[in-house]
């Protein structure tokens, strides 16, 4: 998605980690990768009195392809991928095989694959835009679920799927902080006054007039000061002017400062060097500024994400949990340490493995549960 596409084996299928509310790690740094061509049998079912309803389907898709890679972008609009066989990565025996859902999974419909024979196959979705990387052919593009396809030929994302993700980006050659006008990210008037920037993020985007994206909420710039200290940097108008607000100081080291805003908050974590222990947590309050979360009797590692209500979602070795008013708490959630989880921009929790996707409904931890399982033959 972007430049930060780090290629991953072939046999991966990979999936944006935004929403539209923020952009990357550090200097825009690839997504997580998706899960790998899984060979064994599916995964594990989440305990049946964990989730409220199971929608399984069964696809006509040959035996021999290994389970797809399943991605939502909102709680009713997904896609599966099935782009690996018996292990191996795709090639003309093994053409990839496409579908998509507009009703949360309840039914799939076949979509043609643009390039279904091609060295490397990649699935990226952002609401409004569904892109796919096809090595050595090239990217394709569409807005209307598949129905149709823009060709972008080379190894670089388009434009147009860059300017998709978010309007606000950083500029990777450079580290500043850019905004999409056309077909290029050009510099916003003034920068950031942070010696490093990590991640930029934004309110949430309204619509897309022509080649502008109209947004409403702040922006907000995060990473580190000239004394080295997690920084936070804030512009109302665009970039045209920043104010600087300081952040306490972390307790213990922190190597990247992910800057998050959704559910009409403010949010900074702060990964540890290691990118697996437990990071630090900040949280922006109007009248106060910002001030650290605790997280007493966390796990050691885990992976967290905000969900507004000043509630932060974690998945840790003992599956779900979060943390409430300064409190971690395990939650009877189906999820477990192997899913990735993430925030839909629609507000529902979204947690994957091979095949297999839990849909996460409600407010802050009060959730129900959705599985939904996509097989072949």
């Amino acid at each position: 998605m972007t430049t930060r596409q780090a290629r991953c084996l072939a046999v991966f299928a990979l999936v944006t980690l935004l929403t539209c509310c923020s952009v990357g790690d550090i200097r825009r740094a690839p997504p997580s990768p998706g899960p790998p061509s899984h060979t064994g049998p599916p995964p594990s079912p989440p305990a049946a009195d964990l989730v409220g309803e199971i929608r399984t389907t069964r696809l006509a898709v040959p035996s021999r392809y290994d389970l797809p890679y399943v991605e939502f972008v909102d709680a009713e609009n997904g896609y599966v991928l099935f782009a690996a066989c018996d292990g191996q990565p795709p090639g003309p025996d093994c053409p990839a095989l496409l579908w998509s859902t507009r009703d949360g999974g309840r039914s799939w419909q076949r979509v043609a694959h643009p390039q279904p024979v091609a060295d490397e196959q990649q699935l990226f979705a952002v609401p409004g835009m569904l892109a796919l990387s096809t090595a050595p052919h090239g990217w394709w593009t569409s807005t209307d679920h598949g129905e149709s396809f823009q060709h972008s030929p080379g190894a670089t994302a388009p434009a147009r799927w860059q300017a998709a993700e978010a309007p606000f980006q950083l500029i990777e050659r450079t580290g500043k902080v850019g905004r999409w006008s056309g077909r290029s990210l050009r510099p916003v008037p003034t920068q950031p006054p942070l010696s490093v920037i990590h991640s930029v993020a934004v309110g949430q985007r309204l619509d897309q007039v022509g080649d502008r994206v109209e947004f409403h909420g702040p922006l907000m710039a995060a990473g580190f000061s000239a004394n080295g200290r997690p920084s936070v940097a804030i512009s109302s108008d665009e970039g045209q002017r920043w104010r600087s607000m300081e952040v306490p100081a972390a307790a213990g080291e922190v190597g990247v400062l992910r800057g998050l805003v959704g559910s009409g908050e403010l949010w900074l974590i702060g990964e540890r060097p290691d990118r697996t222990s437990f990071p630090e947590l900040w949280r922006y309050h109007d009248l106060s500024g910002w001030s650290r979360v605790s997280a007493v009797g966390h796990p050691e590692t885990a992976r967290v994400v905000p969900m507004g209500g000043n509630t932060v979602a974690v998945i840790g070795p003992r599956g779900g949990g979060a943390v409430i008013g300064g409190t971690y708490l395990d939650l009877s959630w189906p999820v477990t340490a192997e899913h990735s989880l993430r925030l839909l921009p629609d507000g529902t929790l979204f947690a994957a493995l091979p095949g297999a996707v839990l849909l996460g409904f409600g407010h802050y931890a009060q959730r129900s549960w959705v599985a939904v399982n996509v097989t072949g033959a």
